[in-house]
């Protein structure tokens, strides 16, 4: 049942309803239903967007494992880098007092050479008390030559290995320090890929999110309209089947007769006498009481008097029918 609802303060007689008519929400529910499908449309090509994503994404996730299996390793290397490097550096160090001593002994000898001089083969001969000691006075200058020649030789093997020890050292350490670097490198790299992964994971959520509450809240709009079209259609059908049997014709009096079209009083009141509805309008005929009273209706209400009144009181409303308008259910039902 329809109540009737006033327009404006100074406008029509009776209330008419605010509420919009069958062809105004098929309009709307066409209007919303295009918007569901675009809505759909967008989530059907947002969700493209989230498979192409998770692509991207268990990429992303291959390179991370691949860089942190890298680190690893760049970890290890680095630990063994490390350990021949103060292995080097030890035998560097043990070199260096090596190459110091050999030279602290030859600076001795050369000295030593030097100070005493150099004895030659007459001098040796003539010195000599006998064979035997000439022979040992031989092997001892013979002996120390080679000792010299031997000092020199050690000399010269401990700065070469010194030299190459220090080699060895300096490419440790540029070694490191490139391994040092790679591993900075790809520690960014990492970082930048874990931010990025986020990133885009947070913009899908928000996305995703939005386009659903707007989807849902259009379906929700669309089922509300076509329950309210389904219930107009019901009222119609049912005072369509009703004006099959009753009469239309207006008829005055307290004897039951009607004096508006028996198919809106049927569609406002039922034909029953209804106390106010929360727009205010009560009686046979749904009047409110600005109505009512300015149609010379006596009472602050049209349902506390007899139907007489009620019925003189629409008739003067009806006015032989000019005044259809009047009545939400003669627009619904198209009686003029």
């Amino acid at each position: 049942m329809l109540a009737a609802v006033a327009i404006a303060a100074a406008a029509l007689p009776l209330s008419s309803s605010a509420a919009p008519s069958l062809s105004q929400l098929n309009s709307s529910l066409g209007t919303n239903r295009a918007r569901v499908s675009g809505l759909a449309a967008s989530v059907h090509s947002l969700d493209g967007l989230i498979a192409s994503l998770g692509a991207q994404i268990s990429a992303v996730q291959g390179r991370e494992a691949d860089v942190r299996a890298a680190l690893s390793a760049d970890d290890t290397r680095l630990a063994g880098v490390q350990r021949r490097l103060d292995t080097e550096r030890g035998v560097l160090t043990v070199l260096q007092r090596r190459l110091a001593l050999a030279r602290m002994i030859l600076s001795s000898q050369l000295v030593s050479n030097y100070e005493q001089g150099k004895p030659d083969l007459m001098t040796v001969l003539l010195s000599s008390s006998g064979f035997s000691d000439l022979l040992n006075r031989i092997n001892y200058l013979r002996d120390a030559e080679h000792q010299q020649q031997q000092l020199i030789t050690i000399t010269r093997t401990a700065r070469a290995a010194a030299d190459a020890a220090a080699h060895r050292l300096a490419g440790l350490v540029a070694t490191d320090r490139q391994i040092a670097e790679e591993a900075l490198v790809r520690e960014r790299a990492l970082a930048g890929m874990n931010a990025l992964l986020s990133s885009k994971q947070a913009a899908l959520q928000r996305a995703r999110g939005a386009q659903q509450l707007v989807l849902n809240a259009a379906q929700a709009r669309g089922a509300q309209l076509q329950h309210d079209i389904s219930q107009i259609e019901a009222q119609q059908a049912a005072a369509a089947a009703a004006a099959q049997s009753v009469s239309y014709g207006p008829a005055l009096g307290p004897s039951g007769g009607w004096v508006i079209p028996y198919p809106i009083v049927l569609c406002e009141s039922g034909g029953q006498n209804l106390p106010p509805n929360s727009a205010g309008a009560s009686g046979y005929y749904q009047i409110i009481p600005s109505t009512w009273s300015l149609f010379g209706g006596t009472g602050p209400a049209a349902y506390l008097t007899s139907k007489a009144e009620q019925d003189a009181v629409a008739t003067r409303i009806w006015n032989g029918g000019a005044g259809w308008s009047n009545w939400v259910c003669a627009h619904i039902l198209g009686i003029h």
